[in-house]
């Protein structure tokens, strides 16, 4: 398990979080595919410990793994990434005002989130070990 140390804490949160376009419309081309893949990162910028270690496309959704610090909620981490890529998307696939015509919106209101982490038996493990290492205890293979 690999850990991230920040001034006031330690932690490893992995989650696994789905959009869905809105009207399930499949509008998830290579294009628009290529693009979300350089300009999401772009977007969390300004939002530091938090990165898409991965993401992966269906016509209409897109499925990521994010590492989010705890000093963000998931759902300030959602909105604002939502919000700023539906904009830039619809500035520069202009088509994308033809699909959702009436609206200026790309991703439909909700999404999905689920932790992704170690089971029940590493945590246990890890609890009764405590106490029983010194300071090096961060590195400790799980």
């Amino acid at each position: 398990m690999e850990v991230t140390k920040s001034a006031h804490s330690v932690y490893s949160l992995k989650y696994h979080v789905v959009w869905v376009c809105k009207y399930r419309r499949r509008i998830l081309n290579p294009a628009l595919e290529v693009y979300l893949r350089r300009v999401l990162p772009k977007l969390l910028r300004s939002m530091p410990g938090v990165e898409i270690e991965t993401i992966g496309f269906d016509q209409d959704h897109l499925h990521m793994v994010m590492v989010i610090s705890p000093k963000y909620s998931i759902a300030e981490v959602m909105g604002r990434l939502k919000s700023q890529s539906s904009s830039e998307l619809r500035k520069s696939f202009s088509w994308l005002k033809k699909v959702y015509w009436a609206e200026n919106i790309v991703w439909s209101p909700g999404y999905f989130v689920s932790s992704v982490g170690v089971d029940e038996e590493v945590i246990k493990r890890y609890v009764e070990y405590q106490g029983k290492q010194d300071s090096g205890q961060l590195r400790m293979e799980l």
